[in-house]
């Protein structure tokens, strides 16, 4: 590494990202996995409880006084509107102070507040920690991600980011038969097994918190922010340790950047880069969390309500038929991911976006002529969402790494904030008012309209995503600090685009800016 003295700060010349990026897979690396990725597993579990849970807690007994209504529409509302928020106030404090800060920070609200969710004692209390456990959600989105793809070898990022962010439908399959567990009075009293359920949620969460102190900062992160020599240790550090565990030298890396460095980037130089030099990959980015989003509500809103109105499945019932559709889920991201970094990003995103589009559309034709039981209608919901599960994962994957290292969690909270608010709150008000009425003639429209988002969000894929696959974050994107006269930039892409080309001439990002 050499540094050289700037009027403004300093520039420095560095191996880092390639030395990242050339290491093998090994322990170390399931350790980032296991700190980082399994709060999802938690998110799963929250949401599955608590829309599970939602007649318990209505009946009296329960030590709450509050209707299934206020618990899966205000408390849902407050959760959604919670994890947006949050993940735009922590994205941006996770660009600017830094990862791992704001992993350790996010994840301590998620923890308290789940905590005291299970000693709610009145509706008011209940619906506050509700809000504020999604809070804490939300912005782990933004920091979990940003660390992940930062310290993950490019070889292994597209599979082992699809498979964390697909590890939510396990926490799924888990808050689905726990809920089974606690809501059976045989067990635990009306007003107990509610709230174990949560207390659960904040002794995982206080587990993950301890495993997260070995994470370290991302080392991308702290040579952009004049902390290289912070870096240039903890990659030390990782790489004794991964040549001690193979017993072989590790490949010289290839490859070198210079950047200019500085403490922050401005709100008005995040919004220019990313909806002005990358607003294609903006397009992009919008595109796929609408289409997924939709189409989850389009299923998965009222599952319940319509295996009850049109199959009579007892409501008790209606949790293991979630648990189903939720291994489908959890299934798509870990058997599809590897093809995300072989086949590539394109192939991969618009084929997994448009095949569970066509299944949907399929699955409402055959809903529509009542050719399907409540069994063979969960087993079509299971083949949509074993590719929409992987279509959704790779949305976050693709917000992540498309955009400089400047912006990264800022434009990954943007994105899951669009998501979210569009899944979480217009979604619901129409596959509501669809799906409620009983007719099968409006379940069907549901059906169709995030079939036809996620087909529309396929079609953008095929034409504007990125080949990201097995490449730097800096040739995807070059940071924004990058000095452009630098002669050592990143190794050219395997299509032969520099780190410097044009969004419009090879899918890389516009010429890095000299801060």
């Amino acid at each position: 590494m050499t540094t050289a003295q700037a009027a403004t700060g300093r520039t420095v010349t560095s191996n880092i990202p390639a030395r990242l990026d050339r290491l093998p897979w090994s322990r170390w690396h399931w350790t980032i996995v296991i700190g980082l990725g399994t709060v999802w597993i938690l998110d799963g579990l929250e949401v599955t409880v608590v829309g599970n849970i939602a007649g318990r807690l209505s009946e009296p007994g329960s030590g709450l006084p509050i209707s299934s209504g206020q618990v899966t529409g205000i408390a849902a509302a407050l959760y959604v509107a919670g994890a947006c928020l949050g993940a735009l106030f922590w994205g941006r404090l996770t660009d600017k102070w830094g990862r791992k800060k704001l992993f350790m920070i996010t994840l301590a609200v998620y923890l308290a507040a789940t905590a005291l969710t299970s000693v709610s004692f009145d509706t008011w209390w209940f619906l506050t920690f509700r809000f504020l456990t999604g809070f804490g959600i939300g912005g782990e989105y933004a920091a979990i991600n940003s660390a992940i793809d930062e310290l993950i070898p490019a070889k292994y990022r597209g599979r082992v980011d699809l498979m964390i962010n697909g590890s939510f439908w396990l926490g799924a399959v888990g808050g689905s038969l726990l809920s089974i567990l606690a809501l059976n009075t045989d067990f635990f009293a009306a007003n107990v097994g509610w709230r174990l359920t949560f207390a659960l949620g904040s002794v995982l969460a206080l587990v993950i918190l301890l495993v997260r102190r070995h994470v370290p900062e991302s080392p991308r992160w702290l040579l952009i922010h004049g902390r290289d020599e912070e870096a240039e240790r903890i990659v030390s550090s990782i790489e004794r340790r991964v040549e001690a565990e193979q017993g072989d030298p590790l490949p010289r890396p290839q490859g070198e950047i210079t950047i200019h460095q500085r403490r922050s980037v401005s709100f008005v130089e995040i919004g220019r880069t990313v909806f002005s030099d990358y607003r294609r990959r903006a397009v992009l980015g919008f595109s796929l969390f609408i289409g997924q989003a939709f189409l989850y509500n389009a299923i998965t809103f009222g599952f319940g309500a319509i295996l009850t109105t049109f199959y009579d499945v007892p409501t008790g019932d209606t949790g293991y038929y979630f648990a189903v559709i939720a291994v489908g889920n959890f299934f798509g991201p870990m058997l599809l991911g590897k093809l995300f970094d072989t086949v590539g990003r394109k192939v991969m995103i618009s084929s997994t976006y448009l095949l569970s589009g066509l299944f949907l559309f399929g699955t409402a034709w055959l809903f529509d002529r009542g050719s399907l039981s409540a069994t063979t209608l969960t087993a079509c919901w299971c083949a949509v969402l074993f590719f929409a599960s992987a279509g959704a994962s790779s949305a976050y994957l693709t917000v992540s790494e498309v955009f400089p290292m400047e912006t990264r969690a800022m434009s990954i909270a943007f994105f899951y904030a669009i998501g979210t608010a569009a899944g979480g709150i217009s979604g619901p008000l129409l596959f509501a008012e669809l799906t409620g009425t009983g007719k099968v003639g409006d379940t069907v429209l549901a059906f169709q309209i995030g079939a036809a988002l996620m087909c529309l969000a396929g079609l953008v894929a095929a034409v504007l995503a990125v080949s990201a696959e097995r490449r730097s974050l800096e040739d995807i994107a070059t940071p924004l600090t990058a000095e452009e006269s630098s002669e050592t930039s990143q190794a050219p892409s395997k299509s032969g685009a520099s780190a410097t080309s044009g969004e419009g001439a090879s899918g890389s990002g516009p010429r890095s800016a000299t801060a």
